[in-house]
């Protein structure tokens, strides 16, 4: 359970901010321990420690917020700083007030996680329960009866849909997101998501059409560029891969993993293109994207990525070569 627990904070934050974070409790837990060890004796010992401990979650707080969206991440402003603020005054301020201070500012998280709490449905809430238990067929039961009572909803074939994908029951998957594109034909997102399904699948043709139909729903939102990349790269369409996934950098790929193969694929479609000095040149641009390609390792040795090594271990693993020059670029026009 703790090794679980450890994993998804580690997927969540990604092996850069994991490893700062680390960095950033050794460096603040080491300053503590240097003070009470050297300097017992001084007054001030205790209220810079206090300072350390505040220290230490304002930087916590700093490099978990990163990840979220600004969304949750006013959300947990709104919680912390209030209660950081309390926990300032508690023990720099104003001791003798310490223990109601203290108190306010739990209580104050606690009612701000509840007042606050994601608007998900508790049957969403059940089946996210059961899937962090790889309960996969208990968690589409609940949505099974989520569908039941409210079928026009697209938003409920998508989240079983998601679950059916981690399960490995990929026509399930695309069944529903298939009905989701009934239900809102003018959805990028459900065509994305079949787009996906069917690429997993191995179903390239079909995917090819469906992430043409989301590119062309939402031609300025990078995913539909780095979908349409990732299935041409599969049929070997050199240069579709290499303008869609150009396009996908312009619009600016957020995260380093999904930047770190997009210049993998571009590298291998360059490649086979014969142009060689354009692969060297993705090739420099993907070392200096490790950070991505080590996030790719930590989600892909999660116990519920079987379905997403079988896509994407291989790139992963070719990808990881190529950045620390075990192989040339020219060895991925071979592939």
């Amino acid at each position: 359970m703790i090794g679980r627990t450890i994993q998804r904070i580690q997927i969540f934050l990604g092996p850069a901010r994991a490893r700062v974070f680390v960095l950033w409790f050794a460096l603040t837990g080491l300053a503590s321990l240097i003070l009470n060890a050297f300097v017992n004796q001084y007054e001030w010992v205790r209220a810079v420690q206090s300072l350390l401990v505040i220290v230490f979650l304002v930087g916590a707080a700093v490099i978990a917020g990163g990840r979220l969206s600004p969304d949750e991440r006013g959300r947990w402003l709104a919680i912390l700083v209030p209660a950081l603020i309390a926990i300032f005054i508690a023990l720099v301020i104003a001791p003798q007030f310490g223990a109601a201070l203290l108190g306010g500012a739990l209580g104050w998280i606690v009612a701000g996680l509840l007042l606050t709490r994601s608007r998900m449905p508790m049957a969403y809430r059940e089946a996210v329960r059961h899937l962090r238990k790889n309960e996969y067929e208990q968690a589409v039961r609940v949505m099974d009866r989520v569908i039941k009572d409210e079928p026009g909803r697209p938003e409920h074939y998508r989240f079983r849909a998601e679950v059916l994908r981690v399960w490995g029951k990929l026509d399930r998957a695309a069944r529903d997101y298939r009905k989701m594109t009934e239900l809102a034909p003018d959805s990028a997102v459900a065509f994305n998501g079949l787009s996906e399904v069917y690429m997993q699948a191995g179903k390239y043709d079909e995917a090819l059409e469906a992430a043409r139909r989301a590119n062309a729903l939402s031609p300025e939102d990078w995913v539909t560029y780095y979908n349409l990349g990732m299935i041409e790269d599969r049929l070997k369409q050199s240069s579709a891969v290499i303008e869609h996934l150009q396009k996908a950098l312009a619009l600016r790929v957020k995260e380093k993993r999904h930047q770190a193969l997009v210049h993998f694929y571009l590298a291998r479609a360059y490649s086979r293109s014969g142009d060689s000095a354009a692969a060297q040149e993705q090739a420099r641009a993907l070392k200096k994207l490790a950070v991505g390609l080590e996030e790719w390792q930590t989600i892909l040795d999660s116990s519920q990525a079987d379905t997403l090594r079988a896509v994407l271990g291989d790139d992963v693993r070719l990808a990881l070569a190529l950045a620390a020059g075990e192989i040339e670029p020219d060895v991925l026009g071979q592939n």
